[in-house]
């Protein structure tokens, strides 16, 4: 990874801009493509619906995958999340991968391990040569924000990798769920955990990767939320990149440099979990930089 990266930015959002700052970046994901995205919990308003992501996934002729969670909610076991896909109108649109819908979990090694031994995934992942990682970019009540360390990290983990991130490695099993909401360790070591758990992803696939962040909806609440705030700033634009460092750094900045009203309240909500923190760990690790040239598409 250079010292510099670049990340595309668009003010235009349109399921057709998708795929042109697909594009635009000049990387072409080979062979069996996973395409990553929140399938959104259940009575969630701001999740970006499959129809936005439609052309982009068949652009890449992808597959779309997701993770079962570790809380309580619709999305926690095969049965309920497979239910919850469909009702949401996944299934009507893509060929959906539940990638840990069935054990055993998949070990992804951490190259730089310090509270994770592994990063627990669904098995599934296995199937692909390449990720795209289609990311709505919001705040999140845990980590702050969301964005593509978010989704590598907590998204591609299975439920027992979930329980592993949350914990700092203390609990390492799916039925340790309802365990470690109890047992939380201090704030930073989940948020290093987390860097190290995208690590692993990053590793594993090898550079065969997209980062497609889209900053609309922007609530200070999670996909995951089934009750969320509703967005407190207006929507701001599409980045690309093939960092998932600095694309989470270029949107936190367009934060900061924003005069949106609601600005504060978002930034609050990331301070108050020190999410930021989550970049600088993920840096020094050293899967990408925070240092980015933000190119206007």
């Amino acid at each position: 990874m250079g010292s510099v990266s670049k990340v595309y930015f668009s003010r235009t959002i349109t399921p057709e801009q998708v795929v042109k700052m697909y594009e635009t970046l000049g990387k072409k994901l080979e062979g069996k493509v996973a395409v990553k995205v929140h399938s959104g919990e259940d009575g969630n308003q701001n999740f970006l619906r499959p129809e936005f992501f439609k052309p982009m996934v068949e652009y890449v002729n992808g597959t779309v995958v997701e993770c079962n969670t570790a809380y309580d909610g619709e999305r926690n076991y095969t049965d309920k999340h497979t239910k919850l896909i469909r009702k949401h109108g996944w299934n009507d649109f893509f060929v959906v991968d539940l990638m840990d819908a069935e054990g055993p979990d998949m070990e992804l090694p951490i190259a730089h391990p310090n509270h994770l031994k592994s990063d627990i995934v669904g098995k599934n992942l296995a199937n692909y040569d390449s990720m795209l990682v289609l990311s709505h970019f919001k705040g999140h009540p845990m980590g702050g924000y969301g964005g593509a360390l978010k989704q590598l990290s907590i998204g591609c983990a299975s439920t027992a990798g979930k329980v592993n991130i949350h914990s700092a490695g203390k609990y390492v099993k799916a039925e340790e769920q309802g365990i470690v909401w109890g047992d939380l360790p201090p704030q930073d070591a989940f948020l290093e955990s987390m860097a190290e758990a995208a690590s692993a992803v990053v590793d594993y696939f090898k550079g065969n990767m997209v980062f497609i962040n889209v900053m609309k909806n922007l609530s200070v609440d999670c996909d995951c939320c089934a009750i969320a705030e509703d967005p407190c700033m207006a929507d701001v634009g599409i980045l690309a990149s093939t960092d998932p460092i600095a694309i989470d750094r270029a949107c936190m900045d367009l934060i900061y440099k924003s005069e949106d009203p609601g600005r504060d309240h978002f930034l609050e909500r990331v301070q108050r979990q020190n999410g930021e923190h989550t970049i600088d760990a993920a840096a020094a690790i050293g899967f990408g930089v925070k240092e980015y040239e933000l190119i206007n598409v």
